[in-house]
């Protein structure tokens, strides 16, 4: 059987992305449906029982920015032999609302971790592994913060300055400008209806 296809879903808090992943999957499903396969929807940091809880550290707990990308990789680890990597392996397709380009923006970019150490975690974890499409929305800071003010009470990360997340923008597109031929990038300020035509576009390329 025929390997599946990886997706990530990616942008700052704010973005948008997560009220359109299940409309993509929908839509995605429905173009799979002949040839037998299932979409796979996850999350990072989560997607198995140990990334979820970690995921709660990682949220909620203040810790020092070396043991926050540690734990953001354990966790991907766990994610990749538990769940990408059996499902991509039977054929089926992953959809996953962020992956190692977070960690690069927000690990990297928004606290300022050496892209080195991010490297080196990243070869040691994944090989040469990466998402086969990454879908980035891209939304100034300020309009994200105003969305993410509507919504609910804040976590860690979604707390921080306007500062941060024009540092952890700016990482996320010069990494979508580095490997453009994984990236479809999304301008997240258009309404839904523009946004989900422009993904209708993403999936008939796929």
């Amino acid at each position: 059987m025929a390997r599946g296809k990886f997706i990530t879903f990616e942008g700052i808090d704010g973005a948008g992305k997560t009220t359109h992943l299940a409309w993509f999957r929908e839509r995605l499903e429905q173009k799979l449906a002949q040839q037998g396969c299932a979409v796979v929807m996850t999350r990072e940091p989560g997607g198995t029982a140990l990334g979820e809880a970690l995921r709660e550290l990682l949220l909620h707990e203040p810790m020092d920015l070396e043991t926050e990308a540690l734990l953001m990789f354990a966790a991907r680890r766990e994610h990749l032999a538990r769940v990408i990597e059996p499902a991509l392996a039977r054929g089926d397709w992953v959809l996953s609302d962020r992956f190692t380009d977070a960690t690069f923006a927000y690990q990297g970019g928004g606290r300022g971790l050496p892209r080195d150490k991010l490297e080196t975690l990243e070869r040691w974890v994944q090989g040469g592994f990466e998402p086969d499409l990454t879908v980035l929305f891209d939304v100034p800071p300020d309009t994200a913060s105003a969305r993410r003010g509507a919504v609910r009470a804040p976590d860690k990360f979604e707390s921080e300055t306007l500062a941060f997340f024009e540092r952890t923008r700016a990482e996320y597109l010069r990494r979508a400008q580095e490997a453009s031929y994984r990236f479809a990038l999304v301008d997240a300020t258009q309404d839904i209806g523009q946004i989900r035509q422009s993904l209708d576009q993403v999936i008939s390329a796929l």
